[in-house]
């Protein structure tokens, strides 16, 4: 598996209480930009339309190489594909009031596709980013501490 692109601003701004697995629709040029790691999902989300969920937001850059030259195509909503019973689950925690899913990474599986890595999850509050700052400072300190002993 090789991670093409995180979004680390997810796993600060959100509780991730899923994650599951999904594929997902693009054009030819779209595979080969990102391959080459011309993908950005900050402020990307998934949203249900018409029964079939779509990833909105998620940057891909045009394909310097391509042929078709289509205007404002980088920010087009995307498919995802994942099975009927995997959807309605995600329906139904969708339904349920701050339950939000976000694009937690984009990655090539062992065969070689491209795939995304959903995550259900619901928004943390301010107090909520302090701590966790707070326990990651804690145990930065502790291990600098920790290693002058060494």
């Amino acid at each position: 598996m090789k991670i093409i692109t995180q979004n680390k601003k997810a796993f600060h701004e959100y509780h991730i209480l899923d994650k599951l697995e999904t594929g997902i629709v693009l054009t030819g040029d779209e595979v080969k930009s990102i391959r080459a790691g011309h993908v950005n999902l900050t402020g990307s989300y998934a949203t249900v339309h018409n029964g079939e969920l779509f990833l909105l937001n998620c940057n891909i850059s045009p394909y310097k190489q391509a042929f078709d030259k289509r205007e404002d195509q980088s920010t087009r909503s995307r498919k995802l594909l994942l099975h009927k019973r995997e959807l309605n689950k995600i329906i139904g925690q969708i339904a349920q009031k701050g339950i939000t899913v976000v694009p937690l990474k984009i990655y090539l599986n062992e065969r070689g596709l491209i795939k995304v890595e959903l995550g259900i999850a619901k928004h943390k509050n301010v107090a909520d980013k302090k701590q966790a700052l707070k326990e990651r400072d804690i145990k930065r300190e502790t291990s600098r501490e920790l290693k002058k002993y060494r």
